[in-house]
């Protein structure tokens, strides 16, 4: 898990640590030092720590003018024993809907597990991203599967062509119009 790095190709673009709006303003990363694990596998210092044991975030891109950001996902997601979510809901996403940001494209490949627990945060968050939403990106099965066990996904956008999207490739504005045209031909 040490080799396994955030997506990097747009740092030219943004820096979540040089973004006065972002909660990661300020994040320092080791370029050579790993003092993150997630168990006893040592992850890659690239990845940001929001207070969850098992779970990481690094933030892609933000776009504050049409309001829309991308965070990419590693490790376990654990609710069941500790409710990430509200860490996640609390130290990250709130901030982000303080300066606006209404949409939120969640790159899931790397999230290995997925532990569901109660709904209440997620509809917190579905209730006041208002007009945006909340998209989950290339989610491996199983960890949409216990989503839809717990019925998140009444909150969450999934399934259908955002299982399989090549994003890798594009630039975060494309990525971002791909995905908002999914979901508008969804609610239209």
């Amino acid at each position: 898990m040490h080799t396994l790095e955030p997506h990097y190709l747009w740092r030219h673009l943004y820096l979540a640590a040089e973004d006065e709006r972002s909660p990661f303003y300020g994040y320092q990363n080791s370029e050579v030092y790993f003092t993150d694990k997630i168990y006893d596998h040592i992850i890659h210092p690239q990845w940001d720590n929001f207070g969850a044991e098992t779970v990481f975030i690094k933030q892609l891109y933000a776009d504050y003018e049409e309001s829309y950001t991308i965070l990419e996902f590693m490790g376990e997601w654990n609710d069941v024993l500790h409710n990430d979510i509200m860490t996640l809901k609390r130290d990250v996403i709130e901030p982000m809907l303080e300066q606006g940001i209404n949409k939120f494209i969640l790159l899931g490949e790397n999230l290995l597990n997925f532990h569901a627990d109660e709904t209440d945060y997620y509809e917190e968050w579905a209730d006041e991203v208002e007009e945006g939403w909340i998209a989950l990106v290339n989610f491996r099965q199983h960890v949409l599967d216990e989503i839809s066990n717990y019925n998140l996904d009444h909150y969450l956008v999934s399934g259908g062509e955002l299982d399989d999207l090549e994003w890798h490739r594009w630039s975060p504005k494309k990525l971002f119009q791909k995905v908002n045209g999914i979901i508008s031909r969804r609610l239209g």
